[in-house]
């Protein structure tokens, strides 16, 4: 979607960025460079259809000269759309050499995360004034093992049905003012065996996905 924005609020989020207080090894850590402001500049300069028009004329003569313009521009990825469902996939491998190498080590990740610093000032499903977007954890997909091999494990929290979030899932309406954790058990899964555990056993796993629920 490509839209004209006053580039004094273009990049302008919910709520301020700048105070997250984000531990390198951390899901806000994740967050906020995966949402950071860049320069594109030299080889990633953008094709700027406006100044192309107005050095070659109209647009039918700008294939056949070619004198397309390129233009300096920053870029910045935010949420536009405040999901019912937040699902996180952290990559969980680098290149070594040649080779595909796992990341095995621990990030952290709260039960209650606060979305508003990832998302547009203009999301288009958050009441006017809010300048927060909880969302409650519910689930975590573990894996153990190498690239090549391993195991899939997963915590799930049981809990009472959120009508709320059926509300917001079914008819995009959002009434939940709750912004503590959904109460509930934790269990974990490993093939055929379920037992519970506690909340500080299920943070400290090696979060592969991560499945939150939509607070306020």
């Amino acid at each position: 979607e490509v839209s004209t924005d006053d580039p004094e609020t273009a990049f302008c989020t919910l709520a301020n960025r700048e105070e997250l207080n984000s531990e390198e090894d951390s899901i806000h850590h994740c967050l906020y460079q995966f949402t950071r402001n860049e320069t594109l500049t030299e080889t990633n300069k953008l094709l700027c259809d406006v100044c192309t028009q107005r050095n070659c004329g109209p647009k039918n003569n700008i294939k056949s000269e070619k004198k397309y313009v390129y233009t300096n521009a920053k870029k910045q990825m935010l949420v536009s759309l405040a999901p019912p469902i937040l699902t996180l996939h952290l990559k969980r491998f680098q290149q070594a050499g040649f080779n595909l190498q796992k990341v095995n080590r621990h990030i952290k990740f709260p039960e209650v995360i606060d979305l508003a610093p990832f998302c547009t000032a203009k999301c288009k499903n958050v009441a006017e004034g809010n300048t927060k977007v909880l969302y409650s954890l519910y689930g975590v997909v573990e894996h153990s093992g190498t690239m090549r091999s391993g195991h899939y494990t997963a915590y799930v929290k049981m809990r009472a049905m959120n009508n709320h979030l059926s509300d917001l899932v079914l008819r995009g309406q959002s009434q939940a003012l709750e912004t503590e954790p959904v109460k509930g058990q934790w269990f974990h899964i490993s093939d055929t065996h379920v037992q519970p555990v506690s909340v500080s056993k299920v943070l400290s796993s090696q979060a592969y996905l991560l499945f939150y629920e939509r607070l306020l």
